[in-house]
This record gives structure tokens, C-alpha cells and sequence, in this order.
């Protein structure tokens, strides 16, 4: 891929950074069900539950309780939290660092739709496993759709990072797993790349060199 002109990169969090596996916890929240459900979660759409916890519409209190309303679940939040953060596999060193290398030659900001128990156990993850406070410590500025009530693919949430930081779009990379993502970042004018596996962003920045 030609970066010659690209001056900005905008990463997705889940399936770029960090290896997620949506079926682990399709799996543990049907556990906690008390009679056969079919939990309406995955990448390509989700119950509306699911969104007004990633839009910062409902709190982590009221999302637990809408899925026990929802589901028939009677775990308890600890119970719930273990199972809504069982498709968050874990985070490659080698990805911790190619952000750290990258930060020296691109301003680099992360735009994810998330919550506020993934966010939790996130940094829990990095703090753990490596010598950063944070996930915001590799950027120039994290975008959380919870913390900004705003989630892709809706085109106003890469305008607003565009003009928060003077950005041009020609010059800005935006890369996601999610092709509707993808599609609504082309549409705004973004230089973009579609992460498809086994392609991993190391192998891209590498082959890019």
C-alpha cells in the first residue's frame, strides 16, 4: 500500500489492535440464559440494546439490566461483565509497539465503537501487559462512541475528528474489519483500508516500508 501522502491514520480498536472473537461471548451470555436464547449481537448489526450502551445512551448498570430483561438472565454483574468481555481476546506485543514506532512518523488517533466495561478492561489489558498507563497513551486522541455519542459508520463521527484536528482527507488513512465502516469513511473522502484476515496491520506497515 502507497503511504507516501498519508500524514494521519485513524485505527478501529477491535479486530485492528485487538483480537476480539464475537462468538465468545454470543457463547457465555446464552450460559447465563435460563432458557434458549438468541443473543442479537455480532460485526455486522446488533439489538438496540446494544447500541444505547455504545452510543453512552445507557450506563453499564442499565445495559446488565436490559440484557437480564431482554435474555432472562439472573447472573450477576460480575457475572455479566466476565461474559460481555469474553470476546476480548488479548493484544499482540508487536502491535503495542508498531504503534509506538508509528507515533513517530503519523499522527495517530483511535476511533472505536465501544463501552464503558470493554474501555474498563482494556486498559486493564495494556496496563497489565505492558509499560503504558493506557490505550490513549498511543494516540494523539482516542474517540470512544460512548464517551462521544456518536458510532460508526455514521459519517458525522469522522468529520468531527477531521475538523477537531485540521485534518485533510487525503492525507488521512482510516482502518477497520468492518466493510460498512469502510464504506461510510470512503464516502466522507478518507483514504482507507479494508483489515481483512489473515491480513494484520504489522504485515501492511511492513510490506509498506
Amino acid at each position: 500500500m502507497d503511504l507516501s501522502q498519508i500524514k494521519n491514520i485513524i485505527f478501529d480498536l477491535g479486530g485492528v489492535i485487538i483480537n476480539i472473537d464475537y462468538n465468545k461471548t454470543i457463547a457465555a451470555l446464552q450460559q447465563l440464559c435460563l432458557t434458549s436464547c438468541n443473543i442479537a449481537f455480532n460485526q455486522q448489526e446488533q439489538a438496540h440494546l446494544f447500541d444505547l450502551f455504545e452510543t453512552g445512551v445507557s450506563s453499564p448498570a442499565a445495559f446488565r439490566n436490559d440484557l437480564r430483561e431482554t435474555y432472562h438472565i439472573t447472573a450477576t454483574d460480575a457475572e455479566i461483565d466476565a461474559a460481555w468481555n469474553a470476546m476480548l481476546i488479548g493484544i499482540p506485543k508487536e502491535r503495542i509497539d508498531l504503534l509506538l514506532e508509528l507515533g513517530n512518523k503519523y499522527r495517530l488517533f483511535l476511533l472505536s465503537n465501544t463501552n464503558a466495561i470493554h474501555l474498563q478492561r482494556f486498559n486493564e489489558m495494556v496496563a497489565h501487559s505492558f509499560t503504558i498507563p493506557s490505550l490513549d497513551a498511543l494516540f494523539d486522541q482516542t474517540y470512544y462512541s460512548h464517551l462521544i455519542g456518536k458510532r460508526k459508520p455514521d459519517a458525522a463521527v469522522f468529520e468531527m475528528i477531521l475538523q477537531q484536528h485540521d485534518l485533510k482527507k487525503e492525507e488521512t488513512l482510516f482502518i477497520d474489519d468492518s466493510i460498512q465502516h469502510i464504506e461510510s469513511a470512503r464516502k466522507v473522502g478518507l483514504q482507507t483500508l479494508h483489515l481483512q484476515a489473515p491480513l494484520i496491520i504489522n504485515t501492511v506497515f511492513a510490506d509498506a516500508d
